[in-house]
């Protein structure tokens, strides 16, 4: 039991990213700016991707794309999931990390599946020329959880082994 509570944050962000796409998609009409802070640095928007993180492949033909970019993360999300229900490997820090990204993966994939027009992404930062860019490539809160917890799962990795090591 212990090892499956974590779930509650994966069950916990697909609800909150569901709910936020839910609001953005009936309160700020698609390709315009919701609400700017601090001067234009944040902005909530209303954009869509087809294809996956910074938009790879959004030029692929449509039913091609489409099963690409729901199968493609459903087979890891499965993966994901069973090998964090059955592993023992995970410690408890990275079974919360697995949950985030499970939690993520399953609120863009529901996007992919339910919504044609593609994941609603919302959340636009200015970078002021970082990496070549005025602004990080708008995302939401599920890629978030993906990233985040992603990075906690490798830091954790690397700083286990070197303990090990």
């Amino acid at each position: 039991m212990k090892r499956m509570l974590p779930l509650i944050l994966t069950f916990n962000l697909v609800l909150v990213d569901q709910l936020s796409k839910y609001l953005i998609i009936e309160n700020i009409p698609q390709r315009s700016i919701g609400a700017s802070f601090f001067g234009d640095v944040l902005r909530i928007v209303h954009v869509r991707n087809p294809g996956i993180a910074f938009s790879i492949g959004r030029n692929l033909p449509e039913p091609f794309r489409s099963i690409l970019f729901t199968f493609l993360p459903l087979a890891v999300l499965a993966f994901l999931g069973v090998h964090f229900y059955k592993s023992d490997e995970y410690t408890p820090f990275q079974r919360w990390m697995a949950a985030g990204v499970l939690g993520g993966g399953i609120g863009n994939l529901l996007d992919r599946v339910f919504r044609p027009e593609g994941v609603v992404d919302f959340i636009d930062v200015k970078i002021y020329g970082f990496l070549g860019m005025e602004r990080w490539p708008t995302f939401n809160i599920a890629d978030s959880a993906v990233v985040v917890c992603g990075i906690g799962i490798a830091l954790s990795l690397l700083l286990t082994r070197r303990e090990k090591g």
